[in-house]
C-alpha cells in the first residue's frame, strides 16, 4: 500500500477548485493507500496572518476535509503545527537547499512582486514543504500543475540528504490527476481559480449560499458565440463551465454538448448553477454538523497522533544519521 500526504493551506475560503482539483481525489485516494493530510498552518503564515481569522480558518479547512468525504478512520486529518517535527525538519532542509534554488522558484518570484519588504518564510518556503512531504516517506503527493517545481525541489533535497548520509527518504512522485486537476477563475480563464483572488466574483467559495452560486455562474464570463462546445483553445471560459459541470453532475462533456446543442448559454449557465448548489449541499450540512458537534477537536487529536508517530521516528533516524547527539 502506497502512502500520500497532501496538505491545503488555512487562507482564504476553499473554493470549487479546491474540491474539483484535490479534495474529490483526497477522498478516492483513502480507499487504496495510506493517507495523511493536514491544514498547513505554519505554511499560512509565510505572509501576514490576523489571529482570529487564522484560527477560524484552520478549523473551517479541517472540517471542509471531513464534510468532502475524508473519513478519519481511513485517513489521518491533522494540523501542521500539532506535529511539532515539521518545523523541526523543516529547519534541516532549509540547510540542505541552495540559495539559487531558492530564487529560481516561481510561486516567489510571483508573490513577492511588487513589494518592499519580503520575509524570509516565504523564501525558504519550498524546505519547510519538502520536510512535510518527506517526513511521511509519501509515495505520491498529490499536487497541482503550479506546484511541481516545489515537488522538485524536494525529490533533489531527499537525494541529495541520501547521498550525503546514507539512503533514508523516499523520493516521491507527483500524483495529478488527468481529469480535473486545475479549475479555472469564473472571470478569467487563463487563471486558476484561486482563494486568494480579490474578486469574489472569480471563485466558488464551498460555503457560499445557493443564491450566490447562483449570481456568480449567471455573470461568469463566456464568449460572444452561443455553442456550448468544448474547446479549450478558442473557448477557454464556456470549456472551463463543462468542465465545472461535468464533476459537479457525474456527466460526460459530449453529454453537455448534445444537451444543450442550439440552446445557448442561458439555459446551460442555469442547469449549471443548479449542479453546482445540487453537489455542494451535502457538503455544507455535513460541514454545519461538524462545527456544531465538536468532533473536530478529537479528529484533529488523532491525526496529529497517528502523523507524529511516523514523523518523530523519521526526524529522529535523519538526525542520528546527520551525526547529532540524541536524548
Amino acid at each position: 500500500m502506497k502512502r500520500v500526504l497532501s496538505g491545503i493551506q488555512p487562507s482564504g475560503n476553499l473554493t470549487l477548485g479546491n474540491y474539483i482539483g484535490a479534495m474529490k481525489n483526497f477522498v478516492k485516494l483513502q480507499h487504496d493507500h495510506e493517507c495523511y493530510f493536514m491544514v498547513v498552518d505554519l505554511h499560512a503564515i509565510t505572509v501576514p496572518q490576523e489571529p482570529a481569522a487564522l484560527r477560524e480558518q484552520t478549523e473551517a479547512v479541517a472540517a471542509l476535509f471531513i464534510a468532502a468525504g475524508i473519513d478519519p478512520s481511513k485517513a489521518s486529518v491533522f494540523l501542521q503545527s500539532h506535529v511539532p517535527a515539521h518545523a523541526e525538519l523543516g529547519w534541516i532542509m532549509t540547510t540542505l537547499v541552495y540559495m539559487g534554488e531558492l530564487e529560481r522558484m516561481t510561486q516567489f518570484k510571483d508573490k513577492a512582486s511588487g513589494k518592499e519588504s519580503v520575509g524570509a518564510g516565504l523564501f525558504t518556503y519550498p524546505a519547510l514543504m519538502a520536510a512535510d512531504i518527506l517526513l511521511y516517506n509519501a509515495d505520491l503527493v498529490p499536487v497541482g500543475d503550479d506546484q511541481k517545481q516545489h515537488l522538485e525541489i524536494t525529490r533533489d533535497l531527499a537525494q541529495r540528504f541520501n547521498s550525503r548520509f546514507g539512503d533514508h527518504f523516499v523520493v516521491p512522485e507527483p500524483y495529478i490527476p488527468k481529469v480535473g486537476a486545475r479549475i479555472m477563475s469564473l472571470d478569467d480563464a487563463s487563471k486558476k481559480m484561486s482563494k486568494s483572488n480579490p474578486n469574489p466574483g472569480s471563485s466558488i467559495a464551498l460555503l457560499d449560499e445557493p443564491d450566490v452560486i447562483r449570481k456568480k455562474i449567471s455573470r461568469a464570463v463566456t464568449d460572444s458565440g452561443r455553442e456550448v462546445k468544448y474547446d479549450p483553445a478558442n473557448k477557454p471560459e464556456v470549456s472551463n463551465l463543462m468542465t465545472i459541470y461535468s464533476h459537479c453532475a457525474d456527466i460526460s462533456i459530449a453529454d453537455i454538448e448534445a444537451r444543450y446543442e442550439g440552446q445557448g448559454y442561458g439555459p446551460f449557465k442555469k442547469d449549471l448553477a443548479e449542479a453546482v448548489v445540487g453537489a455542494l449541499e451535502p457538503l455544507q450540512q455535513r460541514y454545519k454538523d461538524i462545527r456544531a458537534s465538536g468532533e473536530l477537536t478529537r479528529i484533529l487529536r488523532q491525526g496529529a497522533e497517528q502523523a507524529g508517530e511516523i514523523a518523530n521516528r523519521t526526524v529522529r533516524e535523519a538526525k542520528q544519521k546527520m551525526g547529532f547527539v540524541l536524548p
